[in-house]
């Protein structure tokens, strides 16, 4: 095959990666390139060194709050399959990597490597927290097991599904959390990161509690009721604004929003009132009205004032202008008689914290032909970045009106005593002096297999599953856990016999001399 110079393969890959944002069906593997440099140089080097055999353990979770939230809720985990199933090295690619100058001269990649990147596939095993589910700083929210080489190659576009998603969701369960049971439209669409970012958050948003979307391809592709009526421009295009709302009143009698600020509010429910009248007279109804700038609450009060005034008590407010969680319960402290809200610029861009800051970590290995995994962790000089080893699973215990009370991280391969029933006290992550006893309370674990052998193990859950356990985890969660200011921090531990092994690595490493990472804890049996 004919290589193609540099500056038409950048081209071919800039129009691949449009055709990936707007999510053209029919090219679902472009999802191989869709990672940091170094993961490829890595496993080069993995394939270099023999290790094609030996076995790793991975874990994704994040260290800190977003927001200064208590939790966050899972997102992205129905992504997971088809990523697995789709990452593969076509042609075109092998001639992109083939083409790359190593820093200090020559290939950055050899032919032996690129020839066998050609016939690559995954065969990993994939736990994680089901979508909608809550999730808390340290806990594992998804556990990759399989060849080392393969684990690596996952890490960043299993980041990028899942850092992003979670944190839309997140900021959404407190955006619809402050609406207090009034519906939450995502407008998000043009303050977006891009198309693939528009269509993350109105998936996410979705999941977590959002009514609709103004994005319409991601109501064709996930199914989610989209909603959206005219801008201030179909105003404008009018002589006057009552003309407008009359013309939009013909063309949508069925979907009649009419946002009434562009010239003055009290100049437009005057208006609004009088197309309400004449959409009455021929038997239909205005259904809302929408303000866009101005003191919200002041003007929502007037507004609501003059269609009772006038009979006219089913015409619905909402709102929009750059809301978010405060901002929307602090209309709702003053009274203010909103029916609805628009969301877009700081629930698509996750004001006021950009990232989530997941991370992927190996926590246990071994070697080809072994069957018991090794712990291994990560140091550091800072101890808040210290990983938890083993391969984890997370239980969450419940008290008896069936709310979570505390998380456990335990070693599946490994926990105190000798059997399941003997894991009966955790201790906090971060702090050693805190035990928690879990003895006879119920507990259920919360990674579930996503993947096997590179294969979905389950045809796709529908969206409305996701929002549904979004919707019952968010309902039984205590609400000292969902204030927005100063909320209580909710436990998360390990094991007391995976605390153990923790320790043991690290006076390891602090006993040793110019030893190397990762470090192994005994074996046990």
């Amino acid at each position: 095959m004919e290589s193609l110079g540099s500056s038409a393969i950048s081209a071919q890959l800039f129009g691949r990666m449009i055709s990936m944002a707007l999510t053209d069906p029919t090219r679902p593997t472009d999802v191989a390139l869709l990672t940091d440099l170094y993961e490829l140089t890595m496993a080069q080097g993995l394939w270099e060194s023999g290790k094609l055999d030996e076995e790793d353990c991975f874990t994704a979770f994040y260290r800190d709050h977003p927001f200064g939230s208590a939790y966050a809720v899972m997102c992205g985990t129905a992504e997971l399959a088809e990523l697995v199933e789709n990452l593969r090295f076509e042609d075109e690619d092998i001639d992109y990597l083939a083409s790359l100058e190593a820093p200090a001269g020559g290939k950055l990649f050899k032919p032996g490597f690129l020839e066998y990147l050609r016939s690559f596939e995954m065969h990993v095993d994939i736990d994680a927290v089901p979508e909608g589910e809550l999730v808390f700083p340290r806990e594992p929210m998804v556990r990759v097991k399989g060849r080392a080489l393969e684990c690596q190659m996952l890490e960043t576009a299993l980041l990028n599904t899942i850092n992003f998603e979670t944190l839309v969701a997140t900021k959404t369960a407190r955006v619809v959390q402050a609406a207090a049971g009034r519906p939450v439209a995502e407008f998000g669409l043009r303050r977006a990161q891009g198309p693939d970012g528009g269509m993350a958050v109105a998936r996410a948003s979705y999941i977590a509690g959002c009514s609709s979307t103004s994005n319409v391809l991601a109501g064709r592709k996930y199914g989610i009721p989209v909603f959206g009526t005219h801008a201030h421009s179909w105003v404008m295009s009018f002589d006057t604004e009552l003309e407008a709302f009359r013309a939009f009143a013909h063309t949508s009698p069925n979907n009649c929003t009419l946002l009434i600020d562009t010239y003055d509010v009290r100049e437009g429910v005057e208006n609004a009132i009088t197309v309400a009248r004449e959409m009455e007279a021929r038997g239909e109804r205005l259904s809302a009205i929408r303000i866009d700038s101005g003191d919200l609450a002041k003007l929502s009060k007037y507004v609501r004032s003059r269609f009772d005034d006038e009979g006219l008590p089913y015409v619905k407010i909402s709102v929009s202008n750059d809301l978010d969680e405060y901002t929307i319960q602090s209309l709702l402290d003053q009274g203010a008689p909103i029916d609805s809200f628009g969301v877009g610029t700081k629930l698509a861009t996750c004001y006021d914290q950009p990232a989530l800051g997941g991370v992927y970590k190996l926590c246990a290995r071994r070697e080809a032909g072994e069957s018991t995994w090794e712990p291994v962790m990560k140091l550091s000089e800072q101890p808040y970045k210290r990983t938890i080893p083993g391969v984890q699973q997370v239980r969450r215990y419940f008290d008896e009106a069936g709310s979570p009370v505390c998380d456990m991280i335990l070693d599946e391969t490994y926990c105190e005593g000798t059997g399941e029933d003997r894991a009966t006290t955790l201790v906090a992550v971060n702090d050693a002096a805190l035990v928690t006893s879990v003895a006879g309370m119920p507990y259920r674990e919360l990674l579930e297999p996503v993947v096997r052998g590179g294969r979905a193990v389950a045809p796709r859950e529908p969206l409305e599953a996701a929002r549904e356990r979004c919707a019952q985890a968010l309902s039984a969660l205590d609400p000292e856990y969902k204030r927005f200011l100063f909320p209580q921090t909710y436990v998360v531990g390990m094991e007391s016999g995976l605390a153990r092994v923790r320790d043991e690595l690290v006076r390891e490493r602090l006993a040793a001399t110019g030893a190397t990472m990762p470090w192994k804890a005994p074996r046990h049996h």
